[in-house]
Parts: C-alpha cells; sequence; structure tokens
C-alpha cells in the first residue's frame, strides 16, 4: 500500500522534505511506518515522543493503516 507521510519541525529537517511517499505491506500498523521510517533516517530514533497522526487523528502503535491514508509525524514539541 502506499501512504502519504507529511513532516513538520525536527522531523522535516530530518528527512529534508514536508511530504513523503511511502510503499508498505498490507496489514502494517503506525509502529511498522515508524520502524521503516527510523531505517531509513536513522535520526529519527533520537526523538523520545514522536507522535503520529493518521487522517488527522493521532493513533497508538497498533493502528492499522490503509492505502492511502495521509499520515503526519509531529515532533516534540517544547515552549515557554
Amino acid at each position: 500500500m502506499k501512504i502519504r507521510v507529511l513532516t513538520f519541525g525536527i522531523v522535516r529537517d530530518i528527512t529534508n522534505t514536508g511530504n513523503l511517499w511511502v510503499e508498505l505491506p498490507a496489514g502494517s500498523n503506525s509502529a511498522d511506518l515508524q520502524t521503516l521510517l527510523q531505517e531509513q533516517f536513522p535520526a529519527l530514533k533520537r526523538l523520545n515522543s514522536l507522535r503520529i497522526a493518521v487522517n488527522a487523528e493521532y493513533v497508538t502503535p497498533d493502528t492499522l493503516l490503509r492505502d492511502s491514508d495521509e499520515i503526519a509525524l509531529i515532533p516534540p514539541v517544547s515552549g515557554g
């Protein structure tokens, strides 16, 4: 299946793009996606609180992905 991944903040800096297309086997979940992306971009492993949203909803690692889902990788945010 092919899914679109949007990146923001430090994730965008690491991947050097705001928009990725990723191929995953059918039945993959958000944890599988995160593992694949960490293999392609090892610096992502340093982000201890990376959140994943699927079609504008935060998800858990076991959330199944579907063809044409739009994924957002939300990096840790700090403020002051």
